[in-house]
């Protein structure tokens, strides 16, 4: 067991009352690996508050404990220690939590996540789910399906239902060990993948209708604008997985959503093939993500932000 593991497993053994978060605007290994946390700790006889600044997408209103994560700490008494998961910056949870306990355990999979009291910090690991796993293993927990079933969805949704090139030997071996515990694989990928909103349906088709694909067939991009969030009644969250359709685009190595969260500001995800790092190309824009998907926030209005990275994706790439 690592020294950071040993730490963490100390603080666990500790400690009687945990604070479990992830980033705002959560995709599946984050909600994942914060439910799978919390009912791993509940079971180690801990007491465990689940918080989301947005809350549970709908998508992952199947898994177990997904009524139970809060929106708001107002009120809440302090912790003995925080957890962050798969966060990648402090801010990104959307409040102060570092306040709220003497200690605060970072645990990630992104690239130059270096913040907490203690960090737990893998990049070659497939999700944060899986350093989860490891960590309920390291503290003897026997895993019910329960704890499984998030963790497996994290698992999932991170290595694009073992599709990316994330998808390593530990994350197959960590994934048949959960699915042993009871996991029916159709009704995670059933709930993931097979019952979308009618409200998703008629924004993605509006989106897909912005589809570019640069002359020379090495990158492409969609857009959605707020217009079309209030035209079709979808969220934000509906978006979650829109970049992998420019993404399937034959040819294409590197994929572009952009989304348009103000009048002026724009969210972009990108997704890369092979050696093209879009990491560093989102760390140029001020944010940040790993070698094949990253993302940032960009002020501008939508068309001189899609015009602008673009440009850049025409540099990269050339």
């Amino acid at each position: 067991m690592s020294r950071v593991m040993t730490e963490i497993v100390r603080q666990i053994k500790a400690g009687q009352r945990f604070l479990v978060c992830a980033h705002a605007s959560p995709d599946g290994d984050a909600i994942g690996a914060t439910l799978g946390l919390m009912l791993g700790l509940e079971k180690l006889g801990k007491q465990v508050v689940a918080y989301n600044a947005d809350g549970v997408p709908d998508t992952f209103r199947f898994l177990p404990g997904a009524d139970r994560v809060l929106t708001d700490l107002e009120d809440q008494p302090d912790f003995d220690a925080v957890f962050v998961l798969d966060a990648g910056d402090l801010s990104r949870t959307g409040d102060p939590v570092a306040e709220r306990a003497p200690v605060l355990i970072n645990i990630d999979h992104h690239p130059g996540s270096d913040f907490g009291d203690i960090c737990y910090l893998d990049t070659e690991a497939a999700a944060t789910a899986v350093l989860i796993y490891r960590l309920l293993k390291a503290c003897d927990l026997t895993l019910d399906l329960d704890i499984a079933l998030p963790l497996y969805t994290g698992l999932l949704s991170d290595t694009g239902s073992f599709r990316y090139a994330n998808s390593n030997p530990e994350a197959f071996a960590v994934g048949g060990q959960l699915v042993e515990l009871g996991i029916d694989p159709w009704q995670v990928a059933s709930a993931l993948y097979e019952s979308q909103p009618p409200e998703r349906m008629r924004l993605l088709s509006q989106v897909l209708a912005t589809l570019y694909i640069a002359p020379d067939g090495k990158h492409a991009s969609v857009s959605m604008s707020l217009e079309m969030l209030e035209e079709t009644g979808a969220l934000p969250e509906h978006t979650d997985g829109f970049v992998n359709y420019p993404r399937a685009v034959s040819g294409v190595e590197v994929a572009v959503f952009f989304r348009q969260v103000e009048t002026e500001k724009v969210k972009i995800g990108f997704r890369s093939r092979g050696n093209i790092d879009v990491g560093g190309l989102a760390k140029k824009l001020g944010g940040g993500g790993h070698k094949n998907a990253a993302g940032a926030h960009i002020d501008g209005t939508l068309d001189a932000v899609v015009t602008e990275v673009h440009s850049l994706l025409d540099q990269l790439l050339n």
